[in-house]
């Protein structure tokens, strides 16, 4: 009884710890990341707030409306005779110097209705581009981030399915030097063998099984890095729906692309700061801005029995504010030679970016010949070592070496593949217009 208490709370116990295993596409990987991921997010809230600036800016183009509603009581001999007037209750007495001098209390309520329009606002029409030309590039930008996650994804799946293949090749390892092991002890017990050979053959199971050990960490690590990406908080084992292979290549420009998103936002950016420097300029010129005010005025609260207009313009003009525009400008100016400056500078580094990952894939690419070819020849050397073990021809050391190569040129080989998908799908980035 104590016994089968054991067992069933040992396995109530590994079903606690026990982790799901999820198989995913990566089509379904890249659905949840545009959608829930905060990188993305982020970059899409950036739009919205430089969509608020140039809202802001369009105040230069936009009336200025406002009401109000305000009451007064007041014997001040001027407010007194100006409300009455505005009131429309003047009377010849009111006109008695003594009544003039020492008016009783009056109350006066006045809705009013102010517009402001501007008309030319040279600084503000510049500004209004500036503006636009920030929203524009923060867009680009925008779309740049999103291509770079969707890279990001692209090499956490393929993490994922390289980690799976490495745990594949080290099982496989791992049954076969449990079956070494078993010819090996018996051989040992015919006397073939000596006890040092054995030893060597454990040693190699129990390296085996630490690598196996590592391999399915990566792959708790790879799972858990793609979770977070898609914003998951379950923190599932993810299963890859396909398996690892070599991608095929697309024809590919060595030149860098104009219209990348990050080089048009780079651009427009530029513009941005011309535009400021522009409207910094501009704004020693003088301002024309039209303003009017409609208002209702009465003895008792939220009534109108008379009413009364103003409308005019005015031409403003600010010759001198202490030195405050002069250095402005000369800011701006700086700010927008500083921006060429970036822009050639980034372009200029997005091309060597792109030279040296054309080089890395010719690398891959030749890499991956020789991986395959040295993949090859330890697999037909292990198949010879193997049985001639069998057969009691071969040192225990030399199918331990064969194995240990064998194992390891499959794990190089999965390397090399995920290496050269990689660098396609870099070099495919850096040219994505």
């Amino acid at each position: 009884m104590k016994k089968i208490v054991i067992i069933v709370t040992a396995l109530i116990g590994l079903k606690a710890f026990a982790q799901e295993y999820v198989s995913i596409s990566k089509d379904e990987i890249l659905t949840r990341v545009k959608d829930r991921n905060h990188t993305i997010k982020m970059s899409q809230q950036d739009v919205l707030m430089a969509k608020g600036d140039l809202n802001q800016a369009n105040a230069v183009l936009l009336p200025n409306i406002g009401v109000s509603h305000t009451g007064i009581a007041t014997t001040n001999p001027l407010m007194a005779f100006g409300s009455k007037l505005n009131q429309g209750i003047l009377v010849q007495q009111d006109f008695n110097p003594d009544l003039l001098n020492n008016p009783s209390q009056i109350e006066d309520y006045a809705t009013r209705i102010e517009v402001q329009q501007p008309l030319l606002n040279f600084d503000g029409f510049y500004q209004r581009k500036a503006a636009k030309a920030k929203w524009k590039a923060t867009e680009y930008q925008s779309e740049r981030t999103q291509d770079y996650m969707l890279l990001e994804v692209d090499r956490a799946y393929m993490q994922l399915q390289l980690s799976y293949k490495m745990v594949e090749v080290l099982e496989k390892a791992k049954t076969a030097a449990l079956e070494n092991k078993r010819i090996a002890q018996n051989n040992f017990e015919q006397g073939y063998l000596q006890k040092s050979d054995i030893l060597a053959v454990e040693v190699r199971v129990t390296e085996i099984a630490n690598q196996l050990q590592y391999a399915k960490s990566n792959i708790d690590n790879a799972s858990n890095y793609i979770s977070v990406l898609m914003d998951d908080l379950k923190n599932d084992i993810l299963r890859p729906t396909d398996s690892l292979g070599i991608r095929t290549e697309t024809a590919i420009p060595d030149i860098l692309p104009e219209f990348r998103a990050d080089i048009q936002a780079m651009l427009l950016a530029n513009d941005a700061y011309k535009q400021m420097y522009k409207a910094d300029q501009m704004s020693f010129l003088p301002r024309l801005n039209a303003f009017g005010t409609y208002e209702l005025h009465d003895d008792e609260i939220f009534q109108g029995d008379t009413d009364g207009y103003l409308f005019g313009a005015e031409l403003k003009w600010n010759l001198f504010e202490g030195n405050r525009r002069f250095g402005k400008a000369m800011k701006s100016k700086a700010e927008f030679e500083k921006s060429k400056l970036e822009l050639t500078k980034y372009k200029s580094e997005s091309q060597m970016e792109l030279n040296k990952a054309i080089r890395m894939l010719n690398d891959a690419k030749n890499n991956l010949e020789l991986s395959t070819l040295a993949l090859q020849q330890s697999k037909e050397s292990l198949r010879i070592r193997t049985n001639r073990f069998k057969q009691g021809l071969e040192k225990t050391s030399d199918l331990l070496f064969a194995e240990t190569q064998y194992s390891q040129k499959q794990l190089e080989y999965y390397t090399t593949i995920f290496n050269h998908n990689y660098a396609l799908a870099y070099v495919q980035f850096l040219t994505k217009e």
